[in-house]
């Protein structure tokens, strides 16, 4: 890269989006990582200052509009723009749609919905003022793929999908990149223990998604990816 780039991952406590900070940090960018859990921010940020990186640890709860506005004002103080956003932070919970509360419902939606839709709005006016920016969606293959115990997430999913899809073609043609990516399964600990055992060998982990996602990022300055799923080799988990 030419010039220090600012990428702002939310979620970057662990899982995926620590690896995706991890990631951008060893093309020489400064990585912004944001989340409730101050210390596992610290120990993210830690690891990477530990490796040779630069990573500023801000703690920020994506359904707030306060909040969100707050550290995007610090971001701004100190290093005039964010370069990349990395929309990643995400709830879930694996239960039947009958089963599940109303507040498990708020949960899943302000976290996976009304998130991207605050971080992505605050970056927004500076990327288009520079004419140049990129706004990378963690969403899920949920988004498009029938499963069971999981409707609700599906819906957010699907939801933060079309919004950035409907963001994506408002300002494509000034300077902004908006890319989708819908992960398969992960091993991350956002399943089960008992998932993880079963499962574990056959999914993805962490960093392959933080190198498709810094592939993205790198791609030529002609062409862009509109949209991407990955999943493990033999598919979605059954």
């Amino acid at each position: 890269m030419d010039a220090k780039q600012i990428v702002w991952v939310t979620g970057a406590g662990r899982g995926i989006g620590a690896a995706i900070a991890h990631a951008f940090a060893a093309i020489g960018a400064h990585v912004i990582v944001s989340g409730r859990s101050r210390e596992a921010l610290a120990a993210t940020a830690a690891r990477i200052r530990s490796e040779g990186g630069s990573a500023t640890a801000v703690v920020v709860d994506v359904v707030s509009a306060k909040s969100v506005q707050a550290a995007m004002k610090k971001i701004q103080t100190t290093y005039g723009r964010v370069h990349v956003l990395v929309n990643n932070a995400g709830v879930t919970r694996f239960k039947k749609f009958e089963h599940t509360t109303p507040a498990e419902f708020d949960s899943i939606l302000e976290t996976n919905l009304r998130g991207v839709f605050l971080c992505t709005q605050a970056v927004l006016p500076s990327m288009l003022a520079a004419k140049k920016g990129h706004i990378i969606t963690i969403h899920s293959v949920a988004a498009v793929t029938t499963f069971q115990n999981s409707s609700v997430y599906a819906a957010s999913k699907a939801a933060s999908l079309a919004m950035m899809r409907g963001v994506r073609a408002e300002v494509r043609t000034r300077g902004v990149r908006v890319i989708d990516v819908l992960p398969g399964a992960v091993e991350t600990d956002m399943w089960n223990r008992k998932n993880r055992d079963t499962f574990g060998a056959k999914m993805m982990q962490p960093d392959d998604v933080a190198d498709v996602v810094v592939s993205l990022y790198c791609q030529p300055e002609r062409m862009t990816t509109d949209e991407i799923i990955i999943r493990p080799v033999e598919g979605d988990l059954s």
